[in-house]
């Protein structure tokens, strides 16, 4: 064997003869996407029954055993470091890690190491086997730095195509609680005002014409004292959404140090409390697992800092 490479030996099945080789490849190997495999083969890492297979398009045989060259993934350009994490499941293709506030998700200026991506890159050490051929968690979503809750990455491409396709298909169900300043008029309703960077602050994101569809429904699950608490369920997932779009109604979210205009009294409590982040929590997330098809579902009960910030707005 060739160091630094495996060989995955795998069996077309009968009823995908005459399917396109990367098609029926990623049909007989479930932690390899069609993408990575296309490539493989083009590569010349792929042999069959009759040989050497560079073409992706070529017909696969039915019943055909072949051989593929897959090499092993080059190590991840973060370091893994040992933070904790919250696991709430875990299996070999994908994690669902409840996220605590002040963890970013992803490396980037100003914040290079000590996120989640270091998190997960030492917690999965030795069952990553590649995005894009390189060891690391597929991030296919993310949650403010500020933003506790719910979160999903993959272990291998076929897992990161998968989960990224039902985002893009907005079929993940997505539900926020949020502690919103005010007490909305309604007890539920609809915002669908589309999203993009503000052109008079690019760090922010505003309602905007030509942005992204933006989509939110929410309700109300409790009157407080002067506000209330609310459950988002987004349609869409864009930067910011749940925050924007409630501000937009006149309900910020308590603590938000962008989009809130905080009440007197709950400036005095929320230094009181040391609260000192969006009330906003990522509560329930629903999905299809990407490889055996069964639908999962979680749920977080609200941390320890917004339950107290909950308690004592209670009328």
């Amino acid at each position: 064997m060739v160091p630094g490479v495996s060989i995955i030996e795998a069996r077309i099945a009968d009823t995908a003869d005459g399917w396109r080789l990367d098609r029926a490849l990623a049909d007989a190997v479930p932690t390899m996407s069609r993408e990575r495999l296309k490539v493989l083969i083009s590569s010349g890492a792929v042999i069959g029954p009759q040989g050497l297979v560079r073409d992706p398009a070529k017909k696969a045989l039915g019943g055909g055993l072949y051989s593929v060259e897959v090499p092993d993934p080059k190590p991840a350009h973060n370091e893994a470091q040992e933070i904790p994490l919250e696991i709430v499941y875990e299996d070999e293709h994908l994690i669902v890690i409840d996220k605590q506030a002040g963890l970013v998700v992803h490396p980037a200026a100003g914040n290079l190491d000590g996120t989640l991506v270091n998190a997960l890159l030492h917690h999965c050490q030795g069952s990553l086997s590649g995005i894009g051929g390189e060891a690391r968690p597929g991030i296919v979503h993310r949650i403010d730095k500020d933003t506790s809750g719910l979160m999903v990455a993959a272990k291998h491409d076929r897992a990161h195509v998968g989960l990224a396709a039902q985002f893009k298909a907005h079929s993940i169900d997505r539900r926020y609680k949020a502690i919103v300043s005010g007490k909305p008029r309604t007890v539920q309703g609809v915002v669908d005002a589309p999203l993009a960077r503000s052109p008079h602050n690019r760090k922010k994101v505003a309602i905007v014409n030509n942005g992204k569809r933006a989509v939110t429904h929410w309700r109300v699950l409790r009157e407080l004292r002067d506000a209330a608490l609310v459950e988002c369920k987004l349609e869409t997932g864009r930067t910011h959404q749940v925050r924007v779009h409630m501000a937009s109604l006149g309900h910020p979210l308590i603590g938000d140090p962008v989009y809130g205009s905080t009440r007197k009294a709950h400036r005095e409590l929320l230094e009181t409390l040391n609260f000192r982040r969006q009330a906003l929590h990522a509560a329930h997330l629903g999905f299809i697992h990407p490889i055996n098809n069964l639908a999962l579902a979680f749920e977080s009960e609200m941390p320890a800092d917004m339950q107290e910030l909950f308690d004592n707005l209670i009328v």
